[in-house]
């Protein structure tokens, strides 16, 4: 990381002042206190599961109600919210959600070694807060995807520092709940971490199992749930899916062709994330440009696939912008998050109902440019390798053959440990 007063790494990971960090807290205050006033159940997407685990308190299947699409586990998890009183959920729910968010941007700062007294720990959580509409939306949605947010830069914050199992354990725990980030399966794989991998895979299943065995309908998840993910036939949720398998029918393009071109484009995302994998830079950059490459990838495929799941991705590749062959530094990262400004009214796309083709180009423009990156950017990640001298993760020995593995996988015979 270059962060001499000639380059913007420098302005950024130096200390805030306090008009930063109460701009901060005013931003955060005012979105988390407008959500309890005016959102029941913690959100509308909160109560769909808290509902549920209603539903099976009164015992009836959870899976009657077709927008719940979550494993068994996530009804056992939901029980404790269902047994509060809906006026601390009004309260309790939003301020977990900001509160979530925040650490896990702290984790994601952390990962690349970004002190979180610096400017871009005060200023990026609050150009997230208030410049990336999807922010807003998950903590007044009270949506589960808050897990996955979190769950993902601790993982990698985990790993960077050998702890391999642990990362799985964290990443198994997070399936369980809400199964987004399965895909991040792929990286225990290229890795070739088997028993943090088996983790990843039995946390979920065996608890899934477990629960199941409690509903009325054990196998309402395999009979109901997968075949309605499958086929994502609903009018309703149609309308804010941002996956091209969904978007390209609403343009014209037959179902059939769109599934394909949407898995294609997939598969081309998971081999340009392998090879960011097995590419140059500092071990933070290959663990977080990698895992948004296979995140961004499983999005392009998944149904349904909504807006904020980009906030999966988005503060590991923010918190990276003080490295000089970061993703963040492309000019086309930036504009990919135009279409999410809130406040602006985009001609012909102003209803809601046709918010998911500004919510696909935002997709389709940063999968796009993560995955170039991955393949065309390995110089620029040489050589911000060799200008900043941070290539291995903290306490990491540097590897002096080529093909060695270090307690983060693969790392290229010309990396070097360094400070940041």
């Amino acid at each position: 990381m270059v962060t001499g007063k000639s380059d913007i790494s420098g302005w950024l990971v130096r200390p805030a002042g306090g008009s930063a960090w109460a701009g901060l807290a005013a931003v955060l205050g005012a979105l988390t206190v407008h959500t309890v006033l005016v959102t029941s159940d913690g959100g509308m997407d909160n109560a769909i599961v808290v509902n549920a685990a209603r539903t099976w308190l009164d015992g009836e299947s959870p899976y009657d109600d077709r927008h719940f699409l979550y494993f068994p586990s996530a009804v056992m998890a939901a029980v404790p919210q269902a047994l509060l009183p809906r006026s601390v959920l009004d309260v309790l729910v939003p301020v977990t959600v900001t509160v979530a968010l925040a650490l896990g941007w702290a984790c994601a700062l952390l990962l690349h070694r970004v002190p979180l007294r610096s400017r871009l720990a005060a200023l990026g959580l609050l150009g997230l807060a208030a410049g990336f509409a999807p922010f807003g939306q998950l903590v007044r949605l009270g949506n589960w995807t808050v897990t996955a947010v979190l769950a993902l830069p601790l993982c990698l914050l985990l790993v960077s520092r050998g702890r391999w199992v642990a990362a799985g354990a964290v990443i198994g725990v997070a399936v369980a709940l809400k199964p987004l980030l399965l895909p991040m399966a792929l990286l225990f794989l290229f890795a070739r971490r088997w028993a943090a991998l088996a983790l990843v895979v039995l946390v979920p299943a065996v608890t899934s199992v477990v629960a199941a065995l409690f509903l009325p309908d054990p196998t309402g998840f395999l009979t109901r749930t997968l075949p309605f993910l499958v086929t994502g036939d609903d009018a309703f949720l149609r309308l804010y899916e941002a996956s091209p398998a969904a978007v390209l029918p609403r343009l014209g393009l037959p179902q059939g062709p769109a599934t394909g071109l949407a898995l294609a484009a997939g598969a081309a995302g998971v081999v340009c994330a392998y090879r960011r994998w097995r590419g140059p830079g500092p071990v933070a950059l290959r663990l977080a440009e990698t895992s948004a490459g296979l995140m961004l990838s499983a999005f392009l495929v998944s149904r349904p696939s909504y807006n904020h799941y980009l906030l999966v991705v988005l503060p590991l590749l923010l918190a990276g912008l003080p490295y000089a062959g970061a993703v963040a530094r492309r000019p086309w990262f930036w504009l990919a998050l135009v279409p999410q400004l809130p406040g602006i009214t985009w001609p012909w796309l102003e209803s809601g109902r046709r918010r998911a083709f500004r919510d696909a180009i935002t997709l389709g423009v940063l999968a796009v440019t993560v995955a170039y990156h991955s393949v065309r950017g390995a110089t620029g990640a040489r050589g911000a390798g060799a200008a900043g001298g941070a290539t291995e993760a903290p306490g990491e020995p540097s590897e002096e053959s080529r093909g060695r593995r270090s307690a983060v996988g693969w790392v290229p015979a010309d990396e070097r440990r360094g400070s940041f």
